[in-house]
């Protein structure tokens, strides 16, 4: 879920954080250039780790700060094809699921990839109808467990209607078909029971 990435940057450095050491400044400034914002193809940037080199300190002709050569690598929130995470889910439309991670909330779970038998209920809510008969519904906050389907990182539209959802630079498409997937309470039961199973046959 969480990986290193070693980026290379020119970094020019404001002259107001000159007064601090070096590094201490540095990493002020690469904290507020990538911190909480997304690196196509690397994730989401949840910290910066470490850094591994400076070189420079150029001045450029024009410029009224020093220019960096920095080596350094950022903690990303980068989930692989096939991880299974658990979220919450914060939404839903006709189209699916809306889950939030709390730190990331851009995951959707569409309707073709729930479990066999999942359809909208006329609330808007989406229920799975089980084989006894039983609708099961799926409902703000409840905790779900998904596998990762795809991670897209779309370019940045020219355009965009006032109608048009926020601005995603990088979507988590889940996918809770499955055995074990779906609602942590759908297999709470089962799991208990496994348990027990065990236990008795120790």
């Amino acid at each position: 879920m969480f990986v290193l990435s070693q980026i290379e940057h020119n970094l020019p450095m404001p002259p107001h954080l000159l007064s601090r050491p070096l590094v201490d400044a540095i990493k002020a400034e690469l904290e507020r250039l990538f911190l909480d914002k997304v690196v196509a193809n690397l994730g989401l940037c949840v910290s910066v780790y470490d850094i591994r080199s400076v070189e420079g300190g150029f001045i450029f002709p024009g410029e009224g700060c020093s220019t960096y050569k920095v080596s350094f690598r950022l903690l990303m929130f980068r989930p692989f094809v096939g991880e299974v995470l658990v979220g919450k889910i914060s939404g839903y439309d006709e189209k699916g699921l809306h889950v939030s991670l709390d730190f990331f909330s851009d995951i959707s779970i569409p309707g073709h990839l729930m479990q066999y038998g999942t359809a909208r209920a006329l609330d808007g809510r989406w229920m799975l109808k089980t084989e006894d008969g039983d609708e099961l519904y799926l409902d703000l906050d409840d905790e779900i467990r998904f596998l990762v389907s795809s991670i897209k990182y779309p370019p940045i539209p020219v355009e965009q209607k006032e109608t048009d959802r926020a601005f995603a630079p990088m979507q988590i498409i889940g996918s809770i078909k499955g055995d074990g997937l779906g609602l942590l309470a759908w297999w709470a039961a089962d799991e208990e029971e496994g348990e027990a199973e065990a236990e008795a046959e120790e």
